[in-house]
């Protein structure tokens, strides 16, 4: 998909940057976001997002790099409401489960829980937008963690407790 014109962006970008900094922080871009409940995204994936986008390392996001993010997140909405089979706005576990084995992962029946309690932020069984971005992140990049350790692949590891300590937090940057 190629990224909309950039008048198109310029023109969203000036919306969301309410303070007129010339940059989106975490509040302004949380407030532009949609999860389709009319409240904002969750704190949390708004941080990994501006994390992943903000290439200047300032906790914002540019104009330069908002294309990509729009992208991204535009991207998302389009898996989202492919897996969203019964247009409900948000994921159940068997949708999450179709759409996390559609992106190779094999799961256990109670990690598919553990998951569904994690990002379940309604308590319903049920996955909003932004908690179905902020688990398929946190699981991508869990497991590319796991298999710079998992050298013959075989799906099991054996590290130093400070290794995996190390390598959790360094996730949460």
């Amino acid at each position: 998909m190629a990224l909309p014109n950039q008048e198109f962006l310029w023109g969203v970008f000036q919306s969301v940057d309410r303070d007129r900094s010339g940059y989106i922080n975490a509040e302004e871009l949380q407030q532009a976001l949609s999860n389709g409940t009319w409240q904002p995204f969750n704190p949390e994936t708004i941080r990994l997002m501006i994390g992943m986008f903000d290439r200047q390392n300032r906790g914002q996001i540019a104009f330069e790099d908002f294309g990509a993010l729009w992208k991204y997140v535009t991207d998302w909405q389009n898996c989202f409401r492919s897996f969203d089979r019964d247009n409900s706005g948000n994921i159940d576990k068997n949708e999450l489960r179709t759409a996390l084995t559609t992106f190779g992962y094999k799961l256990s029946e109670a990690l598919m829980d553990t998951i569904m309690r994690k990002f379940d932020r309604l308590g319903n069984g049920t996955i909003l937008f932004d908690g179905f971005i902020q688990a398929c992140i946190v699981l991508h990049t869990l497991t590319a963690a796991f298999r710079q350790y998992d050298t013959d692949q075989d799906g099991y590891i054996t590290i130093h407790y400070d290794h995996f300590l190390n390598m959790v937090i360094n996730l949460k940057n």
